[in-house]
């Protein structure tokens, strides 16, 4: 007779469950609950880079464990203690030895967990990825298991039992957000390095949308503070460069108004072609009309004094902390900025905005610094 797919360990009713995302997650808790098993989710996943990343997986996890009742606990985020834990593996290849060591810490700490709630058992959707060392995995999780007293891991392959199949069909009826490498940035660097700078460009638009999402309730907020930083900093300029702000962006939409008040010269972009703009006067909204990209645009003649502006506001999808700066692909501030090497750039961005690294090519113009 053929064994089981899923062998459920004798007298198992509930168990912790380390999600490492909600994709992974949904066709086994699926199929728990189905089978009379109470699942406890426990969100710790302290390698993902950077935190907004770890923000968007997280709030997955958590909508998903929400809309079926489970109890989810969120793990301590410590990344510069994981990457204590890690140190001298930096260099190690994925399935090497610091993908071990990585399983190893949480699932330690998943072992605590499930000792400290009085659960008997844990296990792990990490098995569930086909990308994982299934046996690394059931190497980590005994070692926990040996490490905590009075727990056990049920150690399960859950690619099993038409589980993989099934995540797929769940991540698309959920509209989960799908991760494009593990989670760590040494992961991350090794996907990037097989891509192209246009193509890591487009992976990291993907991840700015998806983040962006996940804040939306919180932009008007975050738009009031760093005007805020804006009006000290553009306090001695008279001739200030700035953008009408996408629904998406960073609101300076008051701070514009106020400007044109202390009778400073505000100027915003207009397209004119298919590679090109220019710059006209902004007094009020009576100046401005639909444009291109149904992005509201100043009307009359262009401003070509480009030599008086003293700083220029930068609107973007993300920077780094080097000034380079990722747009939305069509290179127009790019090419506008590189015909002013001495004009003060700053970049106006969310604090989620911000990431590691931006990949820059030849003709992407820096900023001189970041208003966040």
């Amino acid at each position: 007779m053929k064994s089981p797919a899923i062998i459920v360990p004798e007298g198992l009713h509930e168990v912790l469950l380390h999600a490492c995302c909600a994709p992974c997650s949904s066709a086994i808790v699926e199929w728990l609950v189905k089978h009379g098993i109470r699942p406890t989710i426990f969100y710790y996943n302290p390698n993902i880079y950077p935190l907004a990343e770890y923000e968007i997986r997280k709030n997955e996890s958590k909508r998903h464990a929400e809309s079926l009742g489970i109890e989810w606990i969120d793990g301590d985020y410590d990344h510069e203690q994981w990457l204590q834990g890690v140190c001298g593996l930096e260099r190690e290849p994925e399935r090497g030895r610091r993908c071990e060591q990585c399983f190893t810490l949480r699932l330690t700490a998943t072992a605590r967990k499930a000792k400290e709630l009085g659960l008997q058992y844990f296990t792990t959707t990490l098995a569930s990825s086909r990308w994982k060392s299934l046996e690394q995995i059931e190497r980590a999780g005994h070692l926990a298991e040996e490490t905590v007293d009075g727990v056990t891991f049920w150690d399960q392959n859950w690619r099993k039992g038409g589980l993989y199949e099934r995540r797929n069909q769940l991540l698309k009826e959920y509209q989960f957000y799908n991760q494009q490498y593990c989670g760590c940035e040494f992961s991350a660097s090794h996907l990037t390095k097989c891509q192209t700078p246009c193509e890591v460009k487009q992976t990291l638009r993907q991840r700015m949308r998806e983040t962006k999402r996940q804040h939306s309730a919180h932009l008007d907020e975050m738009s009031q503070s760093i005007v805020g930083r804006l009006r000290k900093r553009l306090k001695d300029a008279q001739v200030v460069m700035a953008y009408w702000p996408l629904p998406d962006e960073v609101d300076i939409r008051p701070l514009l108004n106020e400007l044109v008040a202390e009778g400073k010269t505000v100027l915003l972009p207009k397209v004119v072609d298919d590679k090109s703009m220019q710059l006209c006067r902004y007094t009020s909204l009576t100046d401005l009309q639909e444009g291109a990209f149904h992005i509201l645009e100043p009307v009359g003649e262009p401003f070509t004094a480009v030599d008086t502006i003293e700083v220029a506001l930068i609107p973007g999808v993300a920077f780094d902390s080097a000034g380079h700066r990722l747009g939305r692909g069509k290179g127009y501030y790019d090419r506008f900025l590189a015909t002013c090497p001495d004009l003060r750039k700053i970049g106006v961005c969310f604090p989620f905005q911000r990431v590691a690294e931006v990949p820059a090519e030849a003709h992407d113009v820096r900023m001189d610094e970041l208003a966040i």
